[in-house]
């Protein structure tokens, strides 16, 4: 193994873009890694490049992972029907993918030396360190977390840092902290922060109310084994319904929250969140798989689906469990086939239709309308179906009459 090379997974913002001589300083050899996960077009990923190359980086690699994060995170999250803490859809989930490629890189590089920019404050730091630790024995290089037991104003020390070195920096200080990828945005900073309304120009993919579409739309989405594979009868690759989507329905405000809830590091996070694809997706699959999955697996499933959530969540994306748990998922899904109408209209998404060969109903009973069970076989049933709750009701009484004479 190499002692001195070292892949650090690169983005071009102000953290990586640091790291990058700071760990030459250190006499690292540097080869980063950017894995494009949905959000940047080929002139971002232009730029970022050489950005990592006129910062010293040995040589720069880029992976296209839109595709892995359809088929790892985004199939199953869609099978769950489950949010973090019933609010935030996992837009951080990308980070694993990240992960995963940065050791890939590492072995075809012969080293075990692996970096990220991730800060001592956030959740990020968790999920890359545990993972790292998950995928092998590697050292994990932080550069941030390094400088940050240093000084305070980090952010401009990092400027200054570049300055110093000759390298060109923004000295703009952005409003807002955003990351994209083809599940959705993220965006934080400013009143966000200080749990104020969120301004105006906090949107990304949605259009502020005021400019929604005034003309609804219907959607037709096909699955098959609980994976839609089609769209308005057109059938398209997952990368591309969820770019379709993102578009579609974002244009009437769908999908957009703001999340507050318990983040990794015991704080209270707040984050406002676009995803209007996924929750589109959400909403046609759950509509679809409640009518063929039967009762228990209604009931049960969610307790699945909201463990493997919260594990992605905190960091354990590539723990034992999670996969256990997916394949639970996974196996649910084998009847989850057919169409779903959706109507979009100015803020609003609902299910119009549902169309599946396996639905769980007969022609023999119609619910409240007609049966093939007698009204002695129905009455028979709610005094069996009732019998504990009408002997706690008789034995409250018995009860209440012996106090009263006594």
């Amino acid at each position: 193994m190499s002692q001195n090379k070292v892949v650090l997974a690169f983005s071009g913002g102000l953290d990586t873009s640091f790291c990058v001589p700071y760990l030459i300083d250190k006499g690292y050899e540097v080869h980063t890694l950017f894995v494009n996960t949905g959000g940047v077009n080929d002139d971002k990923c232009q730029q970022i490049e050489s950005r990592a190359l006129q910062l010293g980086a040995k040589q720069h690699w880029q992976v296209d992972a839109q595709q892995m994060l359809w088929e790892e995170i985004i199939t199953p999250l869609v099978w769950g029907n489950s949010k973090y803490q019933g609010q935030y859809p996992l837009l951080c989930a990308d980070r694993y993918l990240i992960a995963k490629e940065s050791i890939k890189l590492c072995q075809q590089l012969g080293t075990n030396i692996v970096a990220h920019g991730c800060t001592g404050m956030g959740n990020d730091q968790v999920r890359f360190d545990i993972s790292i630790k998950a995928l092998g024995d590697y050292t994990i290089l932080s550069p941030i977390r390094d400088i940050q037991q240093q000084v305070k104003d980090v952010r401009n020390y990092e400027i200054k840092y570049l300055q110093d070195k000759g390298f060109e920096t923004s000295t703009e200080h952005k409003k807002y902290s955003i990351n994209e990828n083809l599940l959705g945005v993220t965006v934080s900073g400013c009143e966000i922060d200080q749990w104020q309304e969120p301004q105006d120009d906090t949107y990304v993919l949605t259009n502020h109310y005021q400019n929604f579409p005034q003309q609804s739309q219907k959607l037709i989405l096909e699955f098959i084994k609980g994976e839609v594979v089609a769209v308005n009868g057109q059938k398209m690759a997952g990368v591309e319904i969820m770019q379709l989507l993102n578009k579609t329905l974002g244009q009437y405000g769908v999908g957009r929250g703001i999340y507050t809830g318990d983040t990794v590091i015991g704080l209270k996070g707040r984050i406002v969140f676009e995803a209007p694809a996924l929750f589109g997706l959400l909403k046609a699959h759950q509509a679809i798989e409640e009518v063929v999955l039967t009762q228990w697996q209604n009931q049960f499933k969610p307790q699945v689906a909201e463990k493997w959530t919260e594990l992605v969540y905190k960091g354990f994306y590539f723990d034992p469990l999670s996969n256990d748990l997916h394949q639970f998922l996974a196996s649910t899904q084998s009847h989850v086939n057919g169409s779903v109408e959706l109507l979009v209209y100015p803020g609003q998404l609902q299910v119009v239709a549902v169309n599946a060969p396996t639905i769980l109903s007969t022609k023999d009973a119609c619910y409240a309308q007609s049966a093939s069970w007698g009204i002695q076989e129905a009455v028979g049933f709610i005094q069996l179906y009732g019998n504990s709750t009408a002997i706690w009701a008789k034995v409250k009484q018995e009860q209440q009459e012996r106090e009263g004479a006594a």
